[in-house]
């Protein structure tokens, strides 16, 4: 995915983030992944790339 791919990804702030700045994450799916950045470096900073049954396998144990 180019960086313009990017670009048009949908970003949702956790709701964990809070409103108060700090560590917040946004979360954005693709059509073969689901990208994970930081709020304050979003567009300039890295990107976590992970595949959507990883994905999936992540938020199930993390729900329990």
């Amino acid at each position: 995915m180019s960086t313009d791919q990017h670009a048009e990804l949908n970003w949702f702030k956790s709701s964990y983030s809070g409103t108060n700045g700090g560590d917040c994450v946004e979360v954005a799916a693709g059509p073969a992944a689901v990208y994970v950045r930081d709020t304050k470096a979003a567009g300039r900073g890295p990107m976590l790339r992970v595949g959507r049954g990883e994905w999936a396998a992540f938020v199930a144990l993390t729900v329990e």
